[in-house]
């Protein structure tokens, strides 16, 4: 089949994503318009369609002010922060030992150095949530803080290319937060001890996200094709992850006339890049006693990056369906196998017992630490030649195995 159709059919669906609404963002306008095209695009194409929706909190952030004795300082309101209105003492800490021992309520507290150097991952999270996060958590809410700011580098591996990353992200975390650049903070730490003026116009907003679910088939038995359709505040997330929606809505017009006897989920993720992984959670509480169903799964995120191979890993994969990938890679050329990684919604069902695929670009790395989560993730990058021949080839493959 000749790709330029489908690779057209490509760049329309990557506009509409990143370009013709405005954001991502779970429980934004723009996702739910998201939503509603990848639904509509599944139903088109003879699927049925199955939206599962689940509550969560949508963000308005307004403008920040940061001063000290008439000097400003550059920083930003945290995702999900609370807004506030502050004149209280700076009190510096660098790490956990310094935490435990000093009184810092309703004071202003300047987070810099060890204690800042990995994102914290949000204290209900359940995938990954390692105990020293945990412990800073808990020493903040028990020491009562007015506000917090947190001076960051750079941390790709959990911020992907954001510099500077917001410390906390998290939706259930009371302490209004902001972060600024690590050097910006070190300017702001000679104020210690000193007064400083913190403003941030910020509210949560109570809204409602969902995943939608698009199905044919013998349902007992079924293969799940699924790629997260949210990204972050601030990004067009072409690469991150619209490449993979699309690549998704290709795959349901290459099967529209395709046998009904195929047992298939094509499911598109709302809450990857939220802090609760809302959508995950969703799925998960809905499947509960039926995961087993699921012979395989295949993820796509980050794919269809320009002038780059499709990287291909597997996890516990029967040696038939990875014989049968392989025997592609060889006949579709611009795909690699490569290394396992970590960061991806195929992990939420490795981690249940269930094999999986997942794709990506073959410069995962350099994408996760220049691109991802940046407003530079824009759809010049993405490849629509590349985001056909990746569902052509998933097609290719669910036929043989």
């Amino acid at each position: 089949m000749n790709s330029e159709p489908l690779a057209q059919l490509a760049e329309t669906h990557i506009h509409f994503l990143c370009e013709e609404i405005p954001t991502r963002q779970v429980g934004s306008t723009g996702n739910q318009a998201a939503t509603q095209y990848f639904a509509n695009t599944m139903a088109q194409n003879g699927f049925k369609v199955e939206r599962q929706t689940f509550d969560c909190i949508d963000m308005r952030q307004g403008e920040i002010e940061l001063t000290a004795n008439g000097h400003s300082f550059q920083a930003s309101i945290s995702p999900y922060s609370l807004g506030c209105n502050i004149r209280a003492e700076l009190v510096k800490v660098e790490t956990v030992e310094e935490l435990e021992g000093l009184d810092i309520k309703d004071k202003l507290l300047l987070l810099t150095g060890e204690i800042t150097h990995e994102q914290l991952m949000p204290k209900n999270f359940v995938f990954y949530n390692p105990e020293h996060h945990q412990q800073i958590y808990q020493l903040l809410e028990e020491k009562q803080p007015a506000a917090i700011i947190a001076a960051t580098s750079r941390n790709p591996e959990l911020a992907g290319g954001l510099y500077p990353f917001p410390l906390f992200e998290d939706g259930d975390f009371d302490i209004p937060s902001a972060y600024l650049k690590d050097i910006e903070g070190e300017k702001l730490a000679e104020f210690t001890g000193r007064e400083v003026h913190l403003k941030m116009d910020a509210e949560r907003i109570p809204s409602r996200a969902e995943n939608v679910s698009a199905q044919r088939g013998d349902q007992n038995g079924k293969i799940v094709v699924c790629a997260h359709i949210d990204a972050k505040a601030g990004t067009p997330g072409a690469l991150d992850n619209a490449g993979g929606t699309t690549v998704l809505m290709l795959l349901a017009d290459l099967m529209k006339d395709y046998g009904d006897n195929l047992g298939i989920e094509i499911l598109a993720f709302n809450g990857e890049d939220y802090y609760s992984a809302g959508g995950q959670m969703e799925y998960l509480h809905r499947h509960s006693t039926d995961l087993n169903q699921i012979r395989l799964v295949i993820n796509l995120d980050g794919v269809g990056y320009h002038k780059t191979p499709t990287g291909i890993s597997f996890y516990d994969c029967p040696q038939t369906v990875q014989d049968a990938a392989t025997q592609l890679i060889s006949e579709f050329g611009e795909f690699e196998e490569m290394p396992q990684w970590f960061q991806g919604d195929h992990m939420v069902f490795v981690s249940q017992g269930i094999p999986a695929i997942a794709f990506t670009t073959a410069e995962f790395a350099d994408v996760w630490i220049d691109i991802a989560h940046t407003r530079e993730d824009t759809p010049d990058k993405v490849d629509g030649v590349i985001l056909a021949e990746t569902a052509k080839f998933i097609f290719e493959l669910i036929k043989r195995i």
